[in-house]
């Protein structure tokens, strides 16, 4: 594979060149682009997916080879040898959980809203946000979903942040997120439509600003390039004499496509508690 490789410089210079012009493109003029839409891609002997400021290449170098190159508007590249297994080998591009940049840390976001929540007591509200997203990369064989490589085309925007005391709070995924009007409202390869229903069995007036859970049980799914992200159910209740608000998921009933989990292996949290102010 090494010689093979060696021998095809020319043809990866090509390539290389071919990857300036369009990310040329990409960074001056995206009303031109045509974005790849999630899905599944046959491999064959080249493939080329391009996202917002982030052009991938896959590359066949030898009989049993491909290589796989990926840069982004930052000039950060990443390039993988890939033996495959067979010839019958795909490519996914699918919306993953926002758990991956800058590094994988925890399974919590905390999404701040951008317009507070006011409940009466007794009373319910059901809304719809934007939710943050990543995108993977997967090799598929058959029915197998090996996790390749994974990129967010909103950087800028992910960050960490601390809830609770310094000592014992609970580290997440940061965002601010502005509210949506329906599932269709997502914006493509930045966020995804999560639905969230909030009942306050309080006998008093609660106000929302702040969502904190584990999106590990929150799976996503896709239509061309929008997403939808499993929703959550968000209970204010007196435990003792603590005001708490009880989060946990909600499936979407839907027909678009579920998205394979980046991380199968991550431990599962089904529900998690906040103190309300």
């Amino acid at each position: 594979m090494i010689t093979n490789y060696i021998d095809n410089e020319s043809c990866q210079h090509k390539a290389n060149c071919r990857f300036n012009n369009n990310k040329m493109k990409t960074m001056s003029d995206t009303s031109e682009i045509t974005f790849s839409n999630y899905g599944i891609y046959d491999l064959g002997d080249d493939l080329e997916l391009l996202l917002p400021n982030t052009l991938i290449k896959f590359q066949r170098i030898s009989d049993d080879a491909f290589s796989y190159f990926r840069e982004n508007s930052e000039g950060q590249t990443i390039e993988k040898i890939i033996p495959i297994k067979s010839n019958d080998v795909k490519i996914g591009l699918v919306p993953i959980r926002p758990l991956n940049h800058p590094a994988k840390r925890t399974n919590y976001v905390f999404l701040k809203l951008d317009k507070e929540i006011h409940l009466g007591e007794n009373s319910a509200a059901s809304i719809f946000v934007h939710c943050p997203i990543e995108i993977g990369i997967f090799l598929i064989y058959g029915d197998n979903h090996e996790p390749l490589d994974w990129v967010t085309c909103n950087h800028l925007n992910s960050r960490f942040s601390l809830y609770g005391s310094p000592d014992t709070g609970t580290l997440c995924k940061y965002a601010e997120v502005s509210l949506a009007t329906d599932y269709n409202d997502s914006i493509s390869y930045v966020n995804g439509v999560m639905h969230i229903v909030i009942e306050n069995t309080l006998s008093f007036a609660q106000t929302i600003s702040k969502v904190i859970f584990p999106i590990t049980d929150n799976n996503l799914y896709y239509n061309n390039s929008k997403s939808i992200v499993d929703g959550i159910k968000i209970i204010m209740k007196k435990r003792a004499a603590v005001n708490i608000a009880e989060v946990k998921p909600t499936l979407v009933d839907t027909e678009w496509t579920q998205a394979p989990g980046w991380d199968n292996s991550t431990d599962s949290v089904h529900h998690m508690e906040m103190t309300l102010e």
